[in-house]
């Protein structure tokens, strides 16, 4: 079964829609200036109130390691998500010092993007089209890859099926597919789960 990962929560309200909806994973955007942004703070209280059973990934650009690593510690987030320039060393001392997952973005415009991002030392890769544009990418630059990704980039209820019949990745994620004006639709989100759980 396809993963399912419902980034970008932020209140209250988008957390019992992932409680009732069962996502497996969701993400906290700490990335400063964006509209999803939350603070640590902000995102340890969220997640006391998520479904233990749904885990949650930290999305950072260049941020300082020992600022990740203390929010993987702590268990306000189980998965650190990687969407600067953080090298290999990056990614491996912070596995060495959490022992939890990391998952590398990458956007994908060419062969050669895929190329780099499956040299990539890390548990998941991230093929998207770029942070939160909202758009997909040619689909057809993803063949014959051994290594578990998430699918993202312009993903809603109408288009996830086709992706994951012609990408076969072990997981999607969605952000502004799942919106209605800037927030979490409900009627979306439940589209969007349903259309991925619904496959055979």
């Amino acid at each position: 079964m396809t993963k399912i990962k419902i980034c970008g929560l932020k209140s209250e309200e988008d957390i019992s829609y992932a409680n009732d909806l069962k996502p497996d994973y969701i993400g906290f955007v700490f990335l400063k200036g964006r509209a999803r942004y939350v603070s640590p703070e902000k995102a340890a209280r969220l997640r006391s109130l998520l479904h233990p059973s749904i885990q949650c990934a930290g999305v950072f650009v260049n941020e300082p390691i020992e600022h990740v690593a203390a929010l993987l510690q702590s268990g306000t987030i189980q998965c650190a998500q990687l969407h600067g320039q953080e090298d290999a060393s990056y990614a491996q001392k912070l596995q060495l010092l959490c022992r939890k997952p990391v998952i590398k973005a990458f956007i994908i415009k060419t062969e050669e993007d895929l190329e780099t991002a499956l040299a990539y030392p890390c548990d998941y890769l991230l093929l998207d089209n770029g942070m939160g544009t909202g758009e997909s990418f040619d689909w057809s630059l993803i063949h014959g890859i051994d290594r578990p990704f998430f699918l993202a980039g312009g993903l809603n209820p109408g288009n996830v099926k086709d992706a994951i019949l012609k990408t076969h990745p072990y997981g999607v994620d969605a952000s502004s597919g799942v919106e209605t004006d800037g927030c979490k639709d409900y009627t979306k989100m439940k589209a969007f789960i349903h259309a991925v759980r619904s496959m055979p």
